[in-house]
């Protein structure tokens, strides 16, 4: 007969309690501190790499001193410098607003708007602005009148050569004068935003650029 027809029942069998005294112990590493002193000190020292890259590269702060780029910067304005674009990415452009040394004065750092590009003709008749014999639109000019300077002659551009203006064109040094031609390699950047004063902060990107086809 089977258990379940003598109405007995299934003997449980008693499990065997593990003796964890015999067991193996695991050991399970923790990170040591020292590792995590390197760790900490190297997201810092990637921080100050970071910053100092920053500042020198891409966003040196600079003041404006003097009148020759009015009505768009004022004496004082503060602005933001992009030095990484021109370094790195691609050449200066018409009508951006560009900072750059003198040729015999590396010390000495100036502010104007770029006219003519390498490789162009420029040429001022009667105000107006000639780039390869052919006007072009000068919407940044503070006054309807200005001086032609050396550009009342042709004046051609080498291939690593730039023309710039002042907007404030009756009061401003620039490639029309002992300035002349700005090579490349003078150009420090270009302006990006104008953080100073804070009433006045705007961005210094043409709309040319803005709205140009990549």
């Amino acid at each position: 007969m089977s258990e379940e027809a003598n109405g007995s029942r299934p003997v449980k069998q008693k499990k065997k309690k593990r003796d964890r005294k015999n067991e193996p112990v695991i050991l399970v590493r923790q990170p040591s501190m020292g590792k995590d002193i390197l760790s900490t000190l190297g997201s810092l020292v990637f921080m100050i790499a970071f910053v100092v890259f920053f500042l020198t590269c891409v966003g040196q702060r600079v003041a404006v001193d003097g009148k020759s780029m009015e009505d768009t910067l004022q004496d004082g304005d503060q602005l933001i410098v992009d030095c990484f674009t021109y370094r790195f990415l691609r050449d200066p452009k018409r009508f951006e607003i560009v900072v750059f040394r003198l040729k015999d004065r590396p010390d000495t750092f100036y502010v104007k708007r770029v006219i003519g590009l390498p490789g162009e003709t420029v040429q001022i008749i009667n105000s107006g602005i000639y780039i390869n014999g052919k006007p072009i639109e000068d919407p940044y000019a503070t006054q309807s009148y200005f001086p032609a300077g050396s550009a009342e002659e042709i004046i051609r551009l080498g291939e690593d050569e730039y023309f710039v203006m002042g907007d404030n064109r009756v009061n401003s040094i620039d490639s029309r004068y002992d300035v002349g031609p700005v090579s490349r390699s003078q150009f420090v950047g270009r302006a990006l935003y104008r953080v100073l004063p804070f009433a006045n902060r705007t961005s210094l990107v043409p709309a040319e650029v803005k709205n140009a086809a990549p």
